[in-house]
């Protein structure tokens, strides 16, 4: 594993020469096309799935509701209080990959990261308009002329509307595809969906486009912060220099495996030479292991000069020794914290998934005053319910009261403010307030004591749901 050192310090930033990676074949390329495959069809069918939740809530798989501050996602409903449980996810992706860097290098920027998705899939694009890389690197020294402008103007198009796929599969994961779909062809959507999708397209053109490794190079900032999560553990990709140097002719004594080629370099998305060492520029995508193989199966020799390594390995392969496993390169100390901490999380989620109320609801007391003095000598409590209704429909809830000792303590008597009976019926999808009074008879042990326990329930009249939250209730003596 070879590196090489700066002479001089270089300008921060460097014009771009285009990059045209040939086409090449083999176990990465492949896998490459099986995950881009899959990533751009979950994230552009997603939003048509449908999830029957009733008559009353939408029936799209996966909606982010903005205008109703809800998160959906098949089964699971989040509310904006229950944000907590989005800062969970973000944390299990943050901490993922920390572990994947940890134990394989770049292997997200290589696989799995929507510019390298979207850049391999406008590649394929430009690869089928204007040919492989040679023919690319003809047509740009070419002057512009008939030939030139309808291979650009025909790989731009299809750039475009891969662009407009883009921006519009995003847009509907905030509202209903269907309709909303039939609202931008008949020009009737709001000005907010035209807009975020003429911004996803032009950014999806001209990142997938144009820019493409510059986006890795200068405007990602993960290059810079993946130093830190690998050490010399960390299987990453890597020419063995010991094994290919002096590069020459096949079969020429003293020379290499390492036929000068330039295959890895040519098949390179990012314009690298892995053969330099070590490169911020490199997302460990295998593509320079596949074009290596290729030409050592030509050449007669065995595969692996370009491979995946471990610095650990370095010595041992030099001296001709087994390297160690790969499992004891990816179950580490470091790796193993980063699994527990991710693991641990997402039961953490789970759990409190599970575990959460279906009735959401608090109870607050009047503190000024303490308590109320009845004319019959009973003492009256006020309380604040606020009530959220998650079911999607107006629904009925029936409220009442509890204490720890129901045969010391007088029962104690609950009144709605503006309601006639027990019952609230709360609006959908909204917040409902109602003012309790709890009364506690003159004389009973409740009225003359300083503080009591007590659980106010709130439940569905149907019988589905059932929650409490508890309270205390302010007796006289307090002030005796």
């Amino acid at each position: 594993m070879s590196s090489t050192e700066p002479s001089e310090s270089g300008p921060l930033y460097a014009a771009r020469e285009p990059v045209f990676p040939r086409r090449v074949k083999g176990h990465f390329r492949t896998l490459k096309w099986v995950l881009m495959a899959l990533m751009l069809g979950i994230y552009y069918i997603t939003p048509w799935i449908r999830w029957d939740r009733g008559p009353a809530l939408p029936d799209q798989a996966v909606l982010v509701d903005l205008a109703n501050r809800r998160f959906f996602f098949f089964m699971i409903e989040i509310w904006p209080h229950e944000f907590y449980f989005v800062a969970g996810l973000l944390i299990m992706a943050g901490l993922g990959l920390f572990l994947f860097t940890s134990a394989m290098g770049r292997v997200w920027c290589g696989y799995a990261c929507p510019q390298t998705v979207w850049t391999d899939l406008f590649i394929l694009v430009e690869r089928i308009v204007e040919g492989d890389r040679n023919a690319r690197i003809r047509l740009l020294r070419q002057k512009w002329n008939f030939e030139k402008i309808r291979k650009r103007m025909t790989k731009w198009t299809l750039w475009l509307l891969i662009g407009v796929a883009t921006g519009g599969a995003w847009v509907f994961y905030f509202t209903d595809a269907p309709t909303l779909l039939h609202d931008l062809l008949h020009g009737s959507a709001s000005a907010v969906a035209y807009t975020t999708i003429a911004v996803a397209t032009a950014t999806t053109f001209a990142f997938g486009g144009f820019a493409r490794e510059q986006i890795c190079i200068y405007a990602c900032p993960w290059p810079r912060i993946q130093a830190a999560m690998m050490d010399e553990d960390t299987i990453t990709i890597a020419y063995r220099e010991w094994r290919g140097e002096p590069r020459g002719k096949p079969g020429v004594a003293g020379n290499g495996d390492c036929i000068d080629c330039q295959a890895c370099f040519n098949v390179c998305p990012m314009g690298i030479d892995i053969r330099n060492g070590q490169q911020l520029e490199c997302i460990t995508c295998g593509l320079c292991i596949d074009a290596c193989n290729e030409m050592m199966d030509k050449v007669g020799k065995p595969h692996g000069l370009i491979g995946y390594i471990a610095l650990k390995d370095e010595a041992k392969e030099r001296a001709g020794e087994h390297p160690t496993n790969v499992w004891k390169h990816i179950f580490r100390p470091r790796t193993i914290l980063y699994f527990t901490l991710w693991a641990g999380i997402g039961i953490g989620l789970v759990v409190a998934l599970f575990m959460r109320s279906p009735i959401d609801f608090n109870v607050t007391p009047n503190r000024d005053p303490l308590y109320v003095v009845q004319g019959d000598g009973s003492i009256r409590n006020i309380y604040t319910l606020r009530l959220r209704n998650k079911h999607g429909e107006a629904t009925t809830y029936r409220i009442s009261v509890t204490t720890e000792d129901h045969e010391e303590r007088a029962p104690l008597t609950l009144t709605l403010e503006g309601q006639p009976g027990d019952t609230v019926t709360a609006p959908a999808d909204q917040l409902s307030t109602q003012r309790l009074y709890i009364e506690a008879p003159a004389g009973s042990k409740m009225a003359r004591e300083d503080r009591s326990e007590i659980k106010i329930w709130v439940e569905d009249v149907k019988g589905t749901d059932r929650a409490a939250a508890e309270a205390v209730f302010n007796g006289r003596e307090q002030h005796h």
